[in-house]
């Protein structure tokens, strides 16, 4: 559906020189997969010490891939999102909190109208800390969460991120009527809310 409403404005790849300046800052990356990124990138995007956050793909073989590669499964990326986050500002505890509240956790291989291995919901953690908060944030859900389903979200080392395309960096920005048309018809808010009831998308 989402390849149907997409205006193409372009191939190239947004430079990120992210190594750089995290080098000289405290800076911290957490990557999060959670079915489409244009509507991962919002929620991330609206908490106070979030640097920045980039749609992209990771956990896949294929090197440098494109959007339709993805899209059409067999690459092993999964749609994701990198943010980048000041920790004295904002705990990574907190991005996982929001990150619950923003995916149907209780789907393997597909998030709302989404299907396939590309629209799997995870956990890409960068160190041991990540993973272990990661772990306990998970067990902790599958204590108190408020649905019967499982939760089968994985959490898995992250490997290689690859940034989407420009047309999709803040696509929720830029075209703002066909991103509320997509989650609309996707059925994405409805479904968030029928699992997380007044706690979804926060």
């Amino acid at each position: 559906m989402k390849t149907l409403i997409i205006a193409m404005m372009g191939l190239s790849v947004i430079p990120i020189a992210i190594t750089a300046v995290m080098a000289a800052t405290n800076l911290q990356k957490a990557t999060f997969a959670g079915g489409c990124f244009w509507c991962m990138e919002h929620p991330f995007d609206q908490i106070p010490g979030v640097v920045s956050v980039t749609s992209g793909y990771t956990g896949g073989q294929k090197k440098n891939p494109t959007y339709e590669e993805v899209s059409a499964g067999g690459t092993g990326h999964a749609e994701s999102v990198q943010v980048i986050y000041d920790p004295a500002k904002v705990t990574y505890e907190k991005l996982l909190n929001v990150f619950w509240h923003n995916i149907d956790p209780t789907t393997r291989d597909r998030q709302f109208c989404d299907t396939g291995h590309q629209y799997r919901s995870a956990i890409f953690y960068h160190n041991e800390e990540q993973h272990r908060s990661a772990l306990q944030s998970k067990a902790l859900l599958d204590k108190n969460k408020p649905f019967k389903e499982a939760v089968v979200t994985e959490i898995v080392q992250a490997t290689e991120f690859y940034p989407a395309e420009d047309y999709h960096q803040h696509y929720y920005k830029k075209n703002p009527i066909r991103y509320k048309f997509y989650r609309t018809s996707c059925g994405r808010d409805r479904r968030l809310r029928e699992l997380w009831g007044n706690a979804a998308g926060h």
